[in-house]
């Protein structure tokens, strides 16, 4: 029987640790960037084996910051390795790490905003796949910035609804860490105390596996809380298939009174004068008892509800816009126009 073949190692030369990189160019962690650098090997270490097999994949890391966690992507030896980072005051060590690899990996550095960012523009045409074959061989891989996390993942979770950016390529991997309270609504089954909007929303579109937490004290600064570290694999198909925006919409109205009978969120949905009629035919349609709660309904129901939703939107279209929350006059404006 044929041994696996053993996963290729760049071995990088001598260079500074990042502690000693952090110290040398006088970096600090912007609390207003929301800035935390691991600092332990073992850990970085696993959170890139998380990602899986990355050999001679292409990489594309979100804030590297001083490169952590990119000396250990580069030792797995990917064919491309693009990094995006805000920070300016990180590109010099960056370009350290892209020198000392410049004839192992192709290293892309980009000095941008990942949210303003469409990093699709550096991947290499062939690695492209159809949406229904596997996975193509590239990898997003981040530890994120708490402000920008759960901003950037719903917006991921939009490309792939279109499948756009990094998901024109297929179903692109990610692997990213999180304050450990998202990472764990991101996960959270039905009845679990963490079930919101965004598991549901994840859970549409992906494959959420939570792997493990990391200690805040593993950090520079030590944050107030403990992180995890999730992967999310594209589905083939979403469980409810519906526009992203609709989808959004109904589960974030549902979910806005969450230790009330879920009916009640799904009333605002509505204007005041049928609201009541509108919601409890939404859930007759649904066959969802009104007296349920946002966190007993399962993914499927929630689908159902989605579609009922939509179905009545196409017979009253003038509901589609409504938005309870707009001034009165405003609403009223509009509706006389």
């Amino acid at each position: 029987m044929a041994l696996p073949k053993k996963a290729l190692q760049i071995r990088l030369p001598p260079l500074p640790s990042i502690k000693d990189v952090i110290r040398l160019y006088k970096l600090r962690a912007l609390k207003e960037l929301s800035q935390n650098f691991l600092m332990e090997p073992r850990l970085i270490d696993k959170i890139v084996r998380a990602a899986g097999h990355i050999q001679d994949n292409v990489v594309c890391e979100v804030g590297p910051g001083p490169g952590g966690i990119t000396r250990s992507i580069i030792q797995q030896a990917p064919r491309k390795l693009i990094l995006v980072e805000k920070d300016k005051r990180f590109i010099p060590t960056l370009e350290l790490l892209a020198d000392a690899c410049k004839d192992k990996v192709d290293v892309d550095i980009i000095s941008g905003d990942i949210l303003k960012t469409d990093v699709s523009h550096f991947f290499p045409a062939d690695v492209k796949r159809d949406w229904t074959d596997s996975p193509p061989p590239i990898n997003l891989i981040g530890n994120l910035p708490f402000s920008i996390s759960t901003i950037l993942i719903i917006r991921w979770l939009e490309l792939i609804s279109k499948q756009e950016g990094p998901w024109a390529f297929g179903r692109t991997r990610m692997t990213l860490t999180f304050q450990k309270e998202v990472a764990e609504r991101m996960a959270a089954p039905m009845l679990d105390k963490q079930r919101c909007r965004l598991s549901v929303m994840c859970q549409n579109w992906c494959k959420v596996n939570y792997k493990f937490d990391i200690s805040g004290k593993a950090f520079l600064p030590k944050p107030d809380v403990d992180v995890g570290v999730v992967t999310l694999t594209p589905l083939k198909e979403p469980i409810i298939k519906l526009p992203f925006k609709m989808v959004e919409k109904v589960l974030r109205q549902i979910f806005s009174m969450r230790q009330k009978y879920s009916i009640r969120g799904a009333q605002t949905l509505f204007p005041k004068d049928v609201c009541e009629e509108m919601a409890l035919r939404m859930y007759n349609m649904a066959e969802i008892d009104p007296v349920t709660k946002s966190f007993q309904l399962a993914n499927t129901e929630f689908s159902r509800l989605c579609h009922a939703y939509h179905e009545i939107i196409q017979k009253y279209p003038e509901f589609e816009h409504y938005d309870y929350r707009a001034p009165k006059n405003k609403s009223s404006e509009e509706a006389n126009m």
